[in-house]
């Protein structure tokens, strides 16, 4: 029957008609026809694009999403890790993805946190793009760090740590590269049905049986309203519910930068300060709410009861014993780093190139996280195109945040730069993030809502 299939039938059933303008739901072998016939190249670039505009109007069903992302998964490598000889690899596998943020280094405290629970955790991360960071960025900052493993030692290093880091190599979902470089020019990137599939093909690529999902809402988040956040969260769960992973979500409040530190060394530090229990409350809160939705879901795929309070308490042990920050220094090691000249950098290490920013006038400052992250890729913590390089000691030390109460001439910012040419725009950039306001802002919670 394939041979009867053609692109152009398959655009109009889901681009819709006068009588039903709202499409109908793409069976899987349509959806076949389409995906592997693009990777193949036997389907153009010119069908692919209509089809992408079609999904972006009309959407997909639940089940349309998770037969589209088993389908992209299945077009490169998938890491099985209950079919290894390798030993104590024995899971359960449960890993967390953000949508992404400005200071958002959640991921690098939460996976020893998470792994000193006795969970284990196989993280595939990405690069900063645009004016959100990179978790691999982040990890190479550390001198000899190698983030991108082969699977056997990607494997090996889950199995005697607990977790390891790696990022996405081109045998890993090849559909997707493809797939969201054509959402990148045809206007079809915020589709939630095209997101939900590119986040899920990697995430279940990587070999997880649960996922926890941090969707971000606000300036610095790619989804800007509460609305869309609950949208792309619901998605994200239910689409992965229904290709057989637990999953659960929590939308997340990035209006404004995540801790006192951004940048990718910076950040680093940060870490080492969250896993020696003295990280800024917020970032301490979200890591430990992820964890806990974590090791929720790591006894439920072991058929285990556990209270949301014990599994906290756990966590709180995890940094209180010493444990997480032991394994993460151990994977630090473990991936090619050297542990004990990472400890003796932190508070030393800084760009020469610097420059401060100081509050204009009296009162409560509001700080925009978007623009504090278009400020870091003039820094060169971030980037505007994948093939840029970012700078490992750029970034911001916060000395005040959104909502606080500030007097004429103190600092905010303190501003590290890859060059000197670049602080004069980025010092602009990050004047206009900062507003002041005589009365006292109204602070939204950082987490506004979960979804199981």
């Amino acid at each position: 029957m394939a041979e009867t299939l053609r692109a152009v039938d398959i655009i109009m059933k889901k681009r819709g008609n006068p009588i039903n303008p709202s499409g109908e739901e793409l069976s899987r072998q349509e959806l076949e026809f389409l995906i592997n016939g693009y990777v193949a190249g036997t389907i153009p670039e010119y069908q692919i694009s209509a089809w992408l505009m079609a999904v972006f109007f009309n959407g997909m069903t639940f089940n349309e999403s998770a037969t589209l992302t088993d389908i992209m998964l299945h077009s490169g490598d998938i890491m099985n890790h209950h079919n290894t000889d390798i030993p104590n690899l024995k899971g359960p596998f449960v890993d967390k993805h953000s949508t992404g943020g400005v200071g958002d280094k959640i991921s690098l405290p939460l996976a020893p946190i998470v792994a000193a629970c006795g969970i284990q955790v196989p993280m595939m991360s990405g690069r900063a793009l645009g004016h959100t960071g990179g978790t691999l960025d982040k990890l190479e900052s550390i001198e000899g760090y190698k983030a991108t493993l082969p699977t056997q030692k990607f494997q090996q290093l889950i199995a005697k740590t607990g977790f390891a880091m790696t990022g996405q190599t081109k045998t890993v979902v090849p559909a997707d590269r493809l797939l969201y470089a054509l959402r990148d020019v045809t206007g079809t990137v915020e589709s939630i049905p095209l997101i939900t599939a590119s986040i899920l093909s990697k995430k279940v690529a990587e070999g997880s049986d649960a996922l926890v999902f941090d969707v971000k809402y606000g300036s610095g988040a790619f989804m800007k309203t509460k609305s869309d956040a609950e949208k792309l969260a619901l998605s994200l769960v239910k689409t992965a519910q229904a290709m057989k992973k637990e999953s659960s979500a929590l939308i997340t409040n990035m209006q404004s930068p995540l801790g006192n530190k951004i940048g990718n060394f910076l950040e680093i530090e940060e870490t080492l300060e969250c896993l020696n229990g003295k990280g800024p409350s917020d970032v301490m809160e979200l890591t430990f709410s992820l964890a806990v939705q974590m090791l929720l879901l790591g006894a439920k795929l072991e058929g285990k009861k556990l209270e949301p309070q014990e599994a906290l308490n756990r966590c709180h042990s995890a940094v209180t014993s010493g444990k997480a920050l032991e394994l993460f220094l151990q994977n630090v090691a473990d991936q090619g780093g050297n542990p004990d000249k990472l400890i003796l950098q932190v508070g030393k290490r800084r760009s020469n190139f610097y420059t401060k920013l100081v509050a204009k006038k009296d009162g409560y400052i509001s700080m925009d996280a978007y623009k504090i992250g278009l400020s870091g890729v003039y820094l060169g913590v971030g980037r505007n195109r994948t093939e840029d390089l970012v700078c490992s000691d750029a970034g911001f030390i916060l000395h005040r945040h959104h909502g606080d109460l500030v007097k004429k001439g103190e600092l905010i910012l303190e501003i590290f730069g890859k060059d000197n040419q670049c602080l004069d725009p980025a010092l602009a950039m990050a004047e206009e993030a900062i507003t002041y306001s005589n009365e006292k802002l109204i602070l939204e919670p950082l987490i506004y809502r979960e979804i199981n």
